[in-house]
């Protein structure tokens, strides 16, 4: 028997899809650290048109505002890898697609770019359906840029299949 961790990020990206199709939902993505790697992922699976509506990637802290509407006093209070950030993010992607669920994920991949409060590989994530509460939370991941990148979509991907098929 194999768990999520075991699953390759196509795998999940298949299942993901597959699940999305039963209740005719689509998905859009909000990116920052992962740079589109979760878009990657699931445009990765033919098909995948029918499921996945559209990802933004807002690296930066004008991009999140002008794409997304975070709002400029949440990046101010709480910074671009924060929850609160995050949960704006799932709110502008749900606003600006006609996606049924959505998934956003800001953190530090590093190097560089830690504090002692935020160290590198602190991610934050959130999933909402359309209608439903936000769920957010913030993880830490070890390794270098890649395994923090590659950590935080898988992360992104088992959280979806979990709330979708749940």
């Amino acid at each position: 028997m194999h768990t999520e961790g075991d699953r390759s990020l196509d795998d999940l990206a298949r299942a993901l899809g597959e699940a999305l199709l039963a209740h005719h939902w689509q998905l859009a993505a909000a990116e920052s650290c992962t740079g589109g790697l979760v878009a990657a992922a699931v445009t990765a699976i033919a098909g995948s048109s029918a499921w996945f509506d559209r990802g933004f990637v807002t690296y930066s802290n004008e991009a999140k505002v002008e794409l997304l509407g975070v709002s400029p006093l949440t990046l101010h209070a709480h910074g671009a890898v924060s929850e609160a950030t995050v949960r704006e993010m799932l709110a502008g992607a749900l606003a600006r697609s006609v996606a049924h669920v959505a998934v956003a994920v800001s953190g530090i991949a590093g190097p560089a770019g830690g504090t002692p409060d935020k160290p590198v590989g602190t991610v934050c994530f959130g999933w909402q359906r359309r209608g439903a509460a936000p769920e957010c939370v913030t993880r830490h991941f070890a390794g270098d840029r890649a395994a923090v990148r590659e950590a935080a979509t898988r992360f992104v991907l088992e959280g979806l299949l979990q709330r979708v098929t749940a």
